[in-house]
């Protein structure tokens, strides 16, 4: 749950988000309710309180005002002994009858308020809409009515009860319902959770299907969790496995393609060894024939011999770096201007075919800390990918050199620009780990996978019209890097 409580509660997953939402939708509604109910409560309350102590004092007034207006107070004091045991349920503290003047004239409770003293004066409390002031702190409400006869004011009748049974009912109330709806959310929100949790599973499934798949191959979902899904999910899963299915039959197809065309790269190296070697096998059968009829002459002899021994250096040097191109080899070896200088061997015949100039410019002095197989592989590929787009009776180019701590090969090409679509995936990082690319052909394919296992960048220097520069740079190792790679 930790991982999930990030910064930023957008990123929290759904099944953690909507349990929440949940909760509180909840606490929103049951604070409104809460507040609704205890609303009517008090309306309530204050209503009931109101027609108490009306009904109170109407009939203290009525008892009480003939008794003022003889100014016996006796029978004052029996009205509200009367009165008080009548209205129990009102919890009256006190009742005081005073004069005009302010003084009492007869109180429930006489200690506290004797006959002829100064009556309290009214209580500063909150006064309700009902005319009874609540004083919410002591937990008593103070009401009180004039005493009149034909049409003058006699005295006041002041009173106090005792609210602290209703302020208790109005705390229970309050706390029941925090309690319930406590309840209610945290089940709710468990529920919610719970559903939600088992609604977005086969998500989740897919999820880790697709993560795993990064890794390695991709996964089927198994029929028996496919069929056991509700008809959207089935849908997806079945969307996911014809994926599957699709992308497993295209690595398949895509190596397949790769083995042939592997063949046919082989085919066409051996083709152009072949040429190779018959133009040298030529000369030197020649050269055989004339020594055989007149061999006995120092200066045809010496001149034969010469061509002789110039052919079959030619085809030691085409052996030579055939076998250094495409032998595996344990130890990886160093650099050496040799190992391009003899790729112009290699792609002669094609050159000649399409009727193109080679320029080669090797500026190598030494042994360079660099892998020499891999960087062989990826300037030939680069090479015959040049020859092949170039126009016919165009150039080709190769320019090595090292600066800093890389080595820098660049391939001119003299044909019409590179496609939109392959100086994308030129740029496209892990491109070389990706299935072959029919767009970009296996050439660039295996460039791009050399160059990803030696850590070095295929780049686009220019293109245009008149034709493309291609830089591949190979940053230096280490004996110790060399030797784990």
């Amino acid at each position: 749950m930790r991982q999930y409580l990030t910064s930023n509660p957008m990123s929290w997953p759904l099944v953690l988000k909507a349990p929440l939402l949940v909760a509180v939708l909840m606490f929103a509604v049951s604070a409104i309710i809460t507040n609704q109910v205890l609303s009517r409560l008090d309306e309530t309350q204050q209503r009931y309180l109101q027609q108490l102590t009306s009904a109170y004092l109407d009939g203290l007034t009525s008892a009480v005002t003939p008794a003022v207006v003889r100014d016996d107070v006796w029978e004052v004091f029996d009205n509200l002994d009367r009165s008080r045991a009548q209205y129990r349920s009102l919890n009256v503290n006190w009742t005081i009858v005073s004069d005009i003047s302010g003084n009492v004239i007869a109180a429930s409770d006489p200690v506290q308020f004797p006959t002829q003293s100064s009556a309290p004066k009214p209580s500063s409390a909150t006064v309700s809409p009902t005319g009874v002031a609540i004083d919410i702190a002591k937990a008593v409400a103070h009401f009180s009515r004039n005493i009149t006869y034909q049409g003058r004011v006699l005295g006041i009748i002041s009173s106090e009860a005792d609210i602290a049974p209703l302020l208790k009912e109005r705390n229970e109330v309050f706390w029941t319902l925090i309690a319930t709806n406590l309840l209610l959310t945290a089940v709710l929100a468990i529920i919610g959770f719970a559903l939600v949790r088992r609604m977005t599973k086969p998500v989740a499934l897919l999820t880790q299907l697709f993560e795993s798949g990064s890794k390695g191959s991709l996964e089927e979902v198994k029929g028996n969790i496919t069929s056991s899904q509700s008809r959207e999910f089935k849908q997806l899963f079945d969307g996911y496995n014809t994926l599957v299915r699709t992308q497993n039959e295209r690595e398949t197809l895509s190596i397949q393609l790769a083995e042939e065309e592997k063949d046919a790269s082989l085919g066409r190296l051996a083709s152009g060894m072949a040429h190779e070697i018959n133009n040298p096998l030529g000369g030197m059968l020649n050269a055989l024939e004339t020594m055989k009829k007149h061999g006995h002459t120092q200066q045809v002899r010496s001149t034969s011999i010469r061509l002789i021994e110039n052919g079959l250096l030619g085809i030691r040097d085409l052996v030579r770096s055939t076998l250094a191109t495409y032998r595996a080899e344990r130890p990886l070896r160093d650099l050496c201007a040799s190992d391009l200088d003899d790729l112009r061997l290699l792609v002669k015949p094609e050159a000649k075919r399409r009727n193109l100039q080679l320029h080669w410019r090797i500026e190598l002095s030494n042994d360079i800390a660099a892998p020499a197989v891999p960087i062989r592989d990826a300037t030939l590929n680069l090479l015959l990918n040049a020859c092949h787009v170039s126009r016919e009776g165009g150039l080709v180019g190769l320019h090595a050199m090292a600066h800093g701590d890389h080595v820098f090969i660049e391939v001119t090409d003299s044909g019409d620009g590179l496609p939109d679509h392959i100086k994308e995936y030129l740029d496209r990082p892990g491109a070389g780990n990706a299935p072959l690319d029919r767009r970009s052909g296996l050439g660039l394919w295996i460039v791009k996978r050399l160059c990803d296992e030696i850590g070095a960048r295929l780049e686009v220097v220019s293109t245009s019209s008149a034709g493309t520069i291609l830089r591949l740079s190979v940053p230096f190792h280490g004996k110790e890097e060399r030797d784990a790679a």
